[in-house]
C-alpha cells in the first residue's frame, strides 16, 4: 500500500521548511520587539469551548471526536479562544496590559483549495485589558511592522479598516431585528466575495428587506469618514464612534504606516465575536485570499465564564503570506536554495583529517558549515558546495617550503562574486577571526 500526506496538509520537505521558518522567525521577531511576550496552549480543548461563542454549526468545520472518558474535545482551529480561557483563569494576577502573540499549528475541517489548507500556521498577536483605540492602533502597527520587515510595500499590502459599530448601526437604522443582526454581519462579510447578484440571492434568502440590504450596502460603499457621517446624519451614539475612527486612522498616520491603511468599510469580519474596528491585510490588488484579520473582540472573555476585559488582535496565516511572498519575489536567496557559510573541500590526498578540523573549528565559531561525504575530484565538490548554497569555498591544500614541516594553506572563493584568496595559512585563519569574511 503506498501512502501519501492527508489531503489539505503539507510535508515540510527541506526547502519548504526554509520558508516555514523564515516566516515563523520574523513573526517572532517582530512581535517581540513590538513588546509581546509568547505563549502556547494545548493542540486541542473542550469542543464547547468552540461552539459556545460560534454555536453548535462550527462543529462541522472542526475536527472533534469523543475520548475514552466521554469527553468531546476538538483539535484547535483558532487559538483565541484558549488565550480568553488562560487570561480568564487568571485575571486578577495578569499584570496589564497583557500583550501576548503566539504562533499555533491549526487545524480546519476547511475544502482545500488556494491560500486555504487544513492544516496551517497561524500568527496571533493581542492586546487584552487596555480600553481606548490605542491598543487597536498597535496590533495594527505591528502587523504592518511585519509587511515591512519581509520586505512587502505598501504597493504590495494593506491593511483595510471597517467598523462593526457603524455596520449595525445602519442596520438599526433600516429596521432590522436585533435577533437577524449577527447573520446579516456574517452575510455582509461575504459581499466582497461574490457577484452582485449572488449576494442579493443570499441576502433575500437571510430575509434582508429592500431597505436594509440597501442601508447596508450604502454604508459598505463609503470611502471616506466624512461620507459616513453624511450617510448616517440624526443616528443618536455614534459621533463617539466616528471620533474613535477618526483618531485611528490619525495614529495610524502618525506612526508612519499611513500609506498601508486605508478606509473600507466593506470589512465586517465573519466571526460574531468582534465588537468594535476590524480589519483585514490583502494584497494590493485582492487577487488573493486574506493574508491576516482582526479587530477588536471586547466580550469573548465573559462568553468564556471570565470577567469582562476589553480585547483586540489579530491572526494572520502563512498559507497565503507564503504565496504572496512567492509572487512578488520577497524570498531572500538563502530560503529559496539554502545557504551554507562555508563549504570545505579537501583539495590533494591527505588533507580530509584537516578537513574535519576545520569544519569543526568553524561551526564552533557559529558558522554553517559542511563537506563531501565522498572523497572525490575538487570538482565535483566544487559542484556539490554550489548545489548546496555555500557562501564560500574553502580549498585545503598542503604547501611544503624546503626543509620546514608541511603547511596547510587553503584558497578561499566567493561562490557569489567568483573573487578568489590563495595561499591562506590554516592556522592563520583560525587564530584570527578577522580573517574570516
Amino acid at each position: 500500500m503506498k501512502f501519501k500526506a492527508v489531503k489539505g496538509t503539507r510535508d515540510f520537505y527541506p526547502d519548504v521548511m526554509r520558508l516555514r521558518n523564515y516566516i515563523v522567525d520574523a513573526w517572532r521577531r517582530v512581535s517581540l520587539r513590538n513588546g509581546f511576550e509568547e505563549y502556547d496552549a494545548p493542540i486541542f480543548e473542550y469542543l464547547d469551548l468552540f461552539t459556545i461563542k460560534s454555536g453548535d454549526e462550527i462543529a462541522e468545520q472542526l475536527f472533534h471526536f469523543t475520548d475514552r472518558g466521554g469527553r468531546r474535545l476538538a483539535i484547535r482551529p483558532e487559538i483565541t479562544p484558549s488565550l480568553a480561557r488562560m487570561v480568564a483563569a487568571k485575571i486578577n494576577t495578569l499584570p496589564r496590559p497583557i500583550k501576548w502573540f503566539s504562533v499555533p499549528r491549526l487545524c480546519r475541517a476547511e475544502n482545500p483549495q488556494k491560500g486555504r489548507l487544513r492544516e496551517f500556521f497561524q500568527w496571533n498577536v493581542d492586546i487584552i485589558g487596555v480600553d481606548g483605540i490605542q491598543a487597536d492602533v498597535e496590533c495594527i502597527f505591528t502587523a504592518v511592522d511585519f509587511l515591512r520587515e519581509v520586505k512587502l510595500t505598501a504597493d504590495d499590502a494593506c491593511v483595510r479598516i471597517g467598523c462593526r459599530p457603524l455596520t449595525v448601526a445602519s442596520l438599526e437604522m433600516a429596521g432590522m431585528p436585533e435577533d437577524k443582526i449577527e447573520a446579516a454581519l456574517a452575510l455582509l462579510d461575504k459581499r466582497p466575495k461574490v457577484t452582485a447578484e449572488v449576494f442579493i440571492k443570499l441576502a433575500t434568502a437571510a430575509g434582508l428587506d429592500e431597505k436594509q440590504l440597501a442601508a447596508a450596502c450604502a454604508l459598505q460603499d463609503c470611502k471616506s469618514i466624512k461620507e459616513i457621517q453624511e450617510l448616517m446624519d440624526g443616528r443618536e451614539n455614534i459621533a463617539g464612534i466616528l471620533d474613535d475612527l477618526r483618531e485611528l486612522m490619525k495614529r495610524l498616520e502618525q506612526m508612519g504606516i499611513g500609506d498601508y491603511c486605508q478606509l473600507d468599510m466593506s470589512i465586517v469580519r465573519g466571526l460574531a465575536y468582534y465588537t468594535g474596528v476590524v480589519y483585514e491585510v490583502f494584497d494590493r490588488k485582492q487577487s488573493l485570499r486574506a493574508v491576516a484579520g482582526g479587530g477588536r473582540y471586547d466580550k469573548l472573555l465573559e462568553i468564556v465564564g471570565g470577567p469582562a476585559a476589553s480585547a483586540t488582535g489579530f491572526g494572520m496565516g502563512d498559507v497565503v503570506l507564503g504565496i504572496l511572498l512567492d509572487e512578488k519575489g520577497k524570498l531572500p536567496e538563502d530560503v529559496l536554495a539554502g545557504m551554507l557559510d562555508f563549504f570545505v573541500i579537501d583539495g590533494e590526498d591527505g588533507t580530509f583529517e584537516k578537513v574535519l578540523e576545520v569544519v569543526a573549528a568553524l561551526r564552533t565559531r557559529g558558522y554553517a558549515a559542511d563537506y563531501s561525504f565522498k572523497r572525490q575530484n575538487i570538482g565535483k565538490q566544487m559542484r556539490e558546495a554550489n548545489r548546496r548554497g555555500a557562501r564560500l569555498a574553502m580549498i585545503i591544500k598542503k604547501e611544503q617550503q624546503g626543509d620546514q614541516p608541511e603547511e596547510f594553506t587553503a584558497s578561499l572563493k566567493n561562490l557569489l562574486t567568483g573573487e578568489q584568496r590563495d595561499g591562506i595559512s590554516i592556522t592563520d585563519f583560525l587564530n584570527q577571526p578577522t580573517l574570516i569574511p
